[in-house]
């Protein structure tokens, strides 16, 4: 298999899920009976992605934070105060006629990656050890809030009920999660560490795949609904490229008045911009089944954030490199001469 982070780094994720998309659409419109046989192993296919979600989480790398309770809380606050209302503000600005469209990209927003962004942090030279130990906390915190942001940010567009979506999560999240992360100890306990690393990268390696063909289900079993709304992706598209705006421009001013260093500016920079779209879309199709543009809206979003993060990561290394010159020339400057 092709290897993560030279995918990442290519925006392959994103060629992927176009790819996802067209050969879901095709399916859909040529073959009906290809989609209904596609559609009838949605749930399968999003227990396995949420599998492979929660057995590459290292829980036990939440003992990295307890030297970082500081950059804990900034992260936090940004995560999950900050950046929830900036993505409700610009969701509800750019689509207030299309409620269903909005709720999508609100889900989208409101949650920070668990997975992927970590590689874009190793490859803009952040602190990745950090970034590790940040992974549970909020895989934990955006699971609890799932419930709460539907209910505050949705204003009740989609029937949202505490006791299903409680029972969802039960069903759907918790148990999958202590099974994954009980397999996770055991294996790590069973196999010799080069072994173990060799499967967590497989999981990893197999994630995006999964993610490809739960677009490619979601579009077949969808598509004249989805193509009804054609004429609003667009708009979608400038919401998600406001949204990278606005946390871009809030990653540098909490980093700045937190007085963080590179590794820790980047790792925050990269977690307010990487969102948890694979496990807000299988939250949504399992809380939400019967909603296909909120499950669009959420792939849709997907489409620009990888080719947002390669950007992100010169720009991260380039700062740097630009402050390492001033410093220097700075230092050059205060050598006394004779």
């Amino acid at each position: 298999m092709l290897n993560v982070l030279q995918f990442l780094g290519g925006s392959g994720i994103s060629l992927l899920l176009l790819a996802s998309i067209a050969a879901g659409a095709g399916t859909g419109h040529f073959s009906p009976d290809s989609s209904t046989w596609l559609s009838d192993r949605v749930d399968a296919t999003l227990l396995l992605l949420i599998g492979l979600l929660f057995f590459g989480v290292r829980f036990n790398a939440i003992v990295r934070a307890l030297g970082h309770l500081r950059f804990i809380a900034v992260a936090l606050l940004a995560n999950f105060v900050l950046v929830p209302c900036i993505g409700w503000a610009i969701a509800s600005l750019v689509l207030p006629e299309h409620p269903l469209l909005m709720v999508g990209l609100v889900i989208y927003f409101m949650s920070p990656c668990t997975d992927w962004f970590l590689g874009f942090t190793r490859l803009a030279k952040g602190n990745v050890a950090l970034g590790t130990a940040l992974i549970p906390i909020n895989m934990v915190v955006q699971l609890l809030l799932y419930p709460l942001y539907l209910h505050w940010f949705t204003r009740n567009i989609v029937p949202v009920e505490a006791d299903l979506i409680g029972q969802t999560l039960l069903q759907w999240f918790l148990l999958p999660l202590v099974v994954a992360t009980a397999a996770h100890h055991i294996l790590r306990r069973l196999l010799a560490p080069a072994r173990f690393a060799r499967l967590l990268a497989m999981a990893d390696h197999t994630t995006p795949w999964v993610i490809a063909l739960l677009v490619m289900e979601i579009f077949a079993a969808n598509i004249d609904t989805i193509v009804a709304y054609r004429g609003v992706f667009g708009w979608l598209l400038l919401a998600v490229f406001l949204f990278f705006i606005a946390t871009f421009v809030l990653g540098e001013a909490l980093s700045r008045m937190a007085g963080l260093r590179y590794p820790e500016h980047a790792l925050l920079t990269l977690t307010i911009a990487a969102r948890n779209a694979p496990l807000m879309l299988a939250i949504s199709m399992a809380a939400l089944p019967d909603q296909p543009l909120i499950h669009a809206a959420i792939v849709i979003g997907m489409l620009l954030e990888f080719p947002h993060l390669t950007l992100l990561r010169q720009l991260l290394l380039r700062s740097q490199t630009h402050a390492r010159y001033h410093h220097s020339t700075a230092g050059a400057e205060t050598i006394p001469t004779h």
